[in-house]
């Protein structure tokens, strides 16, 4: 069995400021401390559950060199491979070639949830809102919807109860989720200890791959529309000139698909290789 997972930093037990999970700051070292033994525990869980191919994604932008670098190297649970330094939601290799589940690792809120820690969407300066044909998504949306176009299911979310809510909202009962801390406000939290979350999350990551009664991959109908509406008219500018993209007002950018085109065709082209 071949799963991905995927891992970002806001989402993990203990994370509620920004300075947790920006790259430069003291107390990031702390937030990498908390993001690894959290992918540990899920690396662990799949491993229980008889995976034997398991590729740990690195999703967080943390800024600067740290730019999804922040899991640390020497202490990565052994028996898993680890991308590191690739830009966020471009590494498909193991999707092209088959893969059977991916898991969503400290995922957080999109934006403008009212109790969702560090809540935001890609980036918190240039993103307000994203759409995917009339479906409001955040980042773990947009993540279902790439490994829905090679026929992926997302089996597993672990974050705060607002992310938890919004990937079953997606995709379904059948997501398992691993709630970690519950949102008292943008960055505030009732949290579980770093101990606690770590044991949460291996039992559930082992109990959504034994049970493989997965959500249906997510695959929005075509031809698909994705809609970004930016935080200010200069982030516009970034899109000017693009094929496929049309820049609506100052601060509303759609990408339009053919009939033929998957959500991986449109964000490969929305959010280039840099």
């Amino acid at each position: 069995m071949r799963v991905m997972i995927w891992a970002d930093m806001e989402g993990m037990a203990g994370i509620e400021v920004w300075e947790q999970v920006t790259g430069g700051h003291p107390q990031y070292e702390e937030g990498r401390r908390l993001m690894t033994g959290e992918v540990n525990a899920a690396v662990l869980g799949a491993k229980a559950a008889g995976a034997d191919d398991i590729i740990v994604v690195d999703c967080h932008g943390a800024g600067g060199s740290y730019s999804f670098k922040s899991l640390i190297p020497d202490r990565l649970e052994p028996g898993a491979s680890y991308v590191l330094g690739y830009p966020w939601l471009r590494y498909i290799e193991p999707l092209q070639t088959g893969c059977d589940a991916c898991l969503l690792v400290g995922a957080h809120a999109m934006a403008g949830t009212a109790s969702g820690v560090l809540c935001h969407t890609v980036s918190s300066e240039a993103w307000y809102n994203a759409r995917v044909n009339e479906t409001l998504v955040g980042e773990s949306g947009l993540e279902a919807a790439v490994f829905g176009a090679f026929d992926v299911p997302v089996a597993f979310v672990s974050g705060d109860r607002a992310t938890c809510d919004e990937v079953m909202a997606l995709l379904g009962p059948k997501v398992v989720t691993a709630e970690t801390k519950e949102g008292l406000g943008r960055f505030s939290a009732r949290t579980l200890s770093h101990a606690d979350a770590c044991d949460l999350i291996e039992a559930r990551v082992r109990e959504a791959l034994e049970r493989h009664d997965w959500p249906d991959p997510w695959k929005p109908a075509q031809p698909i529309t994705f809609t970004v509406e930016l935080a200010a008219p200069d982030h516009a500018q970034a899109y000017m000139g693009r094929p496929g993209l049309e820049i609506v007002n100052a601060r509303t950018v759609i990408a339009h698909g053919d009939p033929t085109q998957t959500f991986w065709d449109i964000w490969d082209n929305f959010w280039y290789r840099r």
